[in-house]
């Protein structure tokens, strides 16, 4: 890779290599490298690693008020070859990668080779600058897709929004009660409410107890300002 190819990539990545030699190789795929150890296979391994590492970090401390089914359920979006992969394409890196005549097709540039090159990026930048370099490409380039994965996790789970709200804001954690149910065992409906301190809200029937609690939170929300209208009842 000639050093024009280097500082268009440093540009693109927005971080400058002190060990150029790394930032070759991370962009060396197997196919097109005379011994596997010069590809980026093995950086590829540990950029898995650290992205994982940073995202569990990123999420701890932007979601306070997720348990860790919520936040395992983002870094899982975040983290998979499908999010690398777009992440890749977006800054347009695969142009830089180097590979077999095989595999230069633009099916398989966009696909797992995009990901392992993220990975490999990512570890490249760990090695020669060290943690906080990584996370700081990690945060700036994966940010949107945070914003995203958040937005997906969170749209119809109303506990989620609630508990964050009440936790940051209110220093309080929702209490749910049963209040009520009926109908036969088939075809149950349940009657749920939600306390958030010394606070009850308006409660919410479901056709099971845990979308009573969802629309009971959901009720909570709108209360409380953060949303405009609540969903239907069921209530026959």
């Amino acid at each position: 890779m000639n050093e024009e190819t280097q500082q268009q990539i440093e540009q693109v990545i927005d971080y400058k290599f002190s060990n150029r030699d790394l930032l070759t190789r991370a962009f060396t795929h197997s196919s097109a490298a005379d011994d596997r150890f010069l590809s980026n296979e093995r950086l590829e391994f540990l950029g898995d690693s650290v992205l994982a590492l940073v995202t569990c970090q990123i999420l701890f401390e932007r979601f306070p008020g997720y348990l860790e089914g919520d936040l395992t359920k983002i870094k899982s979006m975040l983290v998979s070859r499908d999010t690398c992969s777009e992440v890749a394409g977006q800054l347009g890196l695969q142009r830089f990668l180097k590979v077999g005549k095989g595999l230069a097709s633009d099916r398989a540039l966009s696909g797992s080779l995009a990901a392992g090159l993220l990975e490999a990026i990512i570890a490249a930048i760990y090695i020669d600058g060290g943690l906080d370099h990584a996370r700081s490409f990690i945060l700036t380039t994966f940010a949107p897709l945070i914003d995203q994965a958040d937005a997906e996790q969170t749209q119809g789970n109303f506990k989620s929004l609630l508990q964050e709200h009440a936790q940051q804001r209110l220093n309080a954690t929702p209490v749910y009660e049963l209040l009520d149910e009926k109908g036969p065992d088939h075809d149950k409906c349940f009657e749920a409410q939600v306390f958030v301190g010394d606070r009850h809200f308006l409660s919410a029937w479901g056709r099971s107890k845990k979308e009573a609690e969802q629309k009971a939170a959901l009720n909570a929300l709108v209360e409380l300002g953060l949303l405009e209208s609540a969903l239907p009842d069921h209530n026959d």
